[in-house]
């Protein structure tokens, strides 16, 4: 796990700093979460969930969502698309979809290739107007 937290280092983040699980309360939240992804191990493909409060899309604003996959080297890996619209979720600006929960969906290849990435650990970062959030996820062929 130690290198985990140096590849969290790299990438600017902390290991306290990664994101709660979904809450199971009220739909009605106060602040951005990230799921776990699911399934977790995968193989080859997963879908990302996470929630945006309300509040980010108030008097007409549209919140800046990027999520990306990197390796435990920090090395870019993937940008997952936004399920129900297929844009890459990069600094893609968000419409409220009445609830704030969205997901992303990885293939599992890597960017720009037909190769599917390697077994192994990968760290997922969501980032919300510049707020950023962490996940890990595992690969197993």
């Amino acid at each position: 796990m130690k290198w985990l937290a140096w590849a969290l280092v790299a990438l600017g983040l902390s290991v306290a700093a990664s994101a709660p699980a979904l809450a199971q309360e009220s739909q009605h939240r106060e602040r951005v979460e990230l799921g776990q992804n699911f399934p977790n191990p995968f193989n080859p493909e997963t879908t990302i969930p996470f929630t945006l409060p309300e509040g980010l899309f108030a008097d007409g604003e549209r919140p800046v969502v990027s999520l990306r996959v990197y390796n435990v080297l920090a090395q870019l890996v993937a940008i997952p698309i936004l399920q129900g619209s297929g844009e890459p979720l990069d600094n893609l600006r968000l419409d409220w979809n009445g609830t704030g929960q969205y997901a992303a969906y990885w293939d599992g290849k890597v960017l720009n290739t037909d190769r599917e990435a390697a077994s192994g650990v990968y760290v997922y970062q969501l980032v919300v107007n510049g707020q950023r959030f962490t996940g890990k996820m595992t690969v197993v062929k």
